[in-house]
Order: structure tokens, then C-alpha cells, then sequence
């Protein structure tokens, strides 16, 4: 139809505007700190400009260290990620379908759910061997927790006429769940999917602070104990970047799996 605009049509605009906010961010900063600007209770004074902090990542990438950093890192989180992901999506299908799995499960899971990541540390370091495996399991922690319950608010909120028309046409339990339910739920799931990812990357970095000898995170805290704070902006950057970056793969998997939920137009 015409005066319609596709998605194709008014992403160039949209992506010139989000480029634009970045620039504009950068180069207050870069005027903050070059000015030394001093607010009272804000003050850039020792602050690094972004050109320092360029030149510090220009040689993190020519450092061999790099690549010991990202591999290690990558691998806590996924590794940390995957199993709260299945783990999340079982648990949240059990309780948001059976009132004997939600009493018996979500009691337990809602009193942990509010202990922060650094809490754990400890406990983690006592139950596991190594620090490489507490490390993984700060990040299933924190991960856990988003994905079940936005599975548990998505199966709970499935239109209950659908599986009762199913269930009257002969529809078995296993069709069901598969057929209602899992489609029903998934735009949830995506999110806490998304959501857990972030957080995985925030307890990650916690974690390799104290007990990681390679990383992300164990890369800034060392910036920050021998204080070079261009690199402490760089390890911020980085961990951004990466947590930016798994999150919207997600959600991009997560439309192309759902195209029953792709808006027409993207407003």
C-alpha cells in the first residue's frame, strides 16, 4: 500500500540515530575529560579521555594475552549460561504447569533469587574444586533465575481455551505442550533468555574479579589494582560489547524462530 513504510525502508534512518547518540555520548566524554570537568559530586578529572582509552585497546589487541582473556571468559559464560538455560526452561515449564511443582520448586527458588552474585562467591569456592568451576557456576546462578521465572509468567499465561479446544479434539499431553504451549510461551522465554544473558555477563565479571587468574573481568580489576584506568574503560567496553552483542543474537534468533510475533512495520 502506499504511504506504508517497511522495516527495510526506515531502518537506515533509525540506525543513523542510534550511531548518532553513541557519537554524541563519546564526545561528551571526551570534552569532560579533556576539560577536567569538576561538578562536585561528579568529577572527570581522572577520568581517561576516549583517545587513551583507544590507544589502550589498540594494544590489548596486539597484547597475546587478548585472546587467553576472551576464550576464558566466553567459555564461563556459555558454559554457565547453557546449563541455566535448559535447567530454566525445564523448571519454569514444570512450575508454570503443575501447582505441586510450582508449590514444591518456587518457594525455594524466590528465597534465593535475591541473594546478589558476590554472596555466592564464597559458598562456590567451598563446594567446588577448582575456581574455574565456581566461576561457571556464578554465572548459572545468574542466569537461572530470569529464565525461569519469564518461562514460568509464559506458560502461566497461555490461553487456557486453546489447550482446553486441543485436549477436546484428542490432542495428547506431548502435543500439546509442544504444539500450545511452547509457541504460546516462547516470546517470554526470548526475553528471559535475553535478560539472562546479561546478568550472566554482570556475575561473570564479579567473579573473575576474585577468583579468575584470565578474563574479562580479571583484566579490569588488575587495570584498576595497578591503576591504568584507560584500561579499566577498556575491560568496561569489552564486557559491554560482548554482553550487548550475546543479547541482541538472542532476541534476533528468538524472531526468526517466532514469525507468528514479527511486527509488519517497526515503529
Amino acid at each position: 500500500m502506499a504511504g506504508s513504510a517497511g522495516p527495510e525502508q526506515s531502518l537506515g534512518p533509525r540506525l543513523l540515530v542510534r550511531l548518532g547518540s553513541i557519537l554524541f555520548c563519546v564526545a561528551m566524554w571526551q570534552l569532560a575529560s579533556s576539560q577536567r570537568l569538576n561538578l562536585g559530586i561528579l568529577t572527570f578529572r581522572n577520568v581517561p579521555p576516549p583517545t587513551e582509552v583507544a590507544q589502550s585497546l589498540l594494544q590489548l589487541m596486539h597484547s597475546p594475552k587478548l585472546y587467553a582473556h576472551l576464550v576464558s571468559s566466553l567459555w564461563r559464560v556459555f558454559a554457565g549460561y547453557g546449563a541455566a538455560a535448559l535447567s530454566g526452561i525445564v523448571l519454569g515449564f514444570a512450575i508454570g504447569r503443575s501447582r505441586a511443582a510450582s508449590d514444591l520448586l518456587l518457594p525455594p527458588l524466590e528465597l534465593l533469587r535475591p541473594i546478589p552474585a558476590v554472596a555466592w562467591i564464597p559458598l562456590s569456592i567451598l563446594m567446588f574444586p577448582s575456581s574455574e568451576l565456581s566461576m561457571i557456576f556464578i554465572t548459572f546462578v545468574g542466569a537461572l533465575f530470569p529464565i525461569v521465572l519469564n518461562t514460568v509468567h509464559g506458560v502461566a499465561n497461555v490461553d487456557q481455551r486453546l489447550t482446553a479446544s486441543a485436549r477436546s479434539l484428542g490432542g495428547t499431553p506431548a502435543a500439546i505442550l509442544l504444539e500450545i504451549v511452547l509457541p504460546g510461551a516462547a516470546p517470554s522465554i526470548v526475553t528471559g533468555l535475553a535478560i539472562g544473558m546479561g546478568t550472566s555477563w554482570f556475575c561473570l565479571v564479579t567473579a573473575e574479579m576474585i577468583s579468575g587468574q584470565f578474563g574479562i573481568g580479571y583484566y579490569t580489576w588488575e587495570a584498576y589494582t595497578l591503576q591504568n584506568y584507560a584500561d579499566i574503560v577498556v575491560g568496561m567496553l569489552l564486557i559491554g560489547l560482548f554482553g550487548m552483542g550475546s543479547s541482541w543474537l538472542l532476541t534476533t534468533l528468538g524472531r526468526l524462530l517466532m514469525p507468528w510475533r514479527r511486527p509488519t512495520i517497526a515503529r
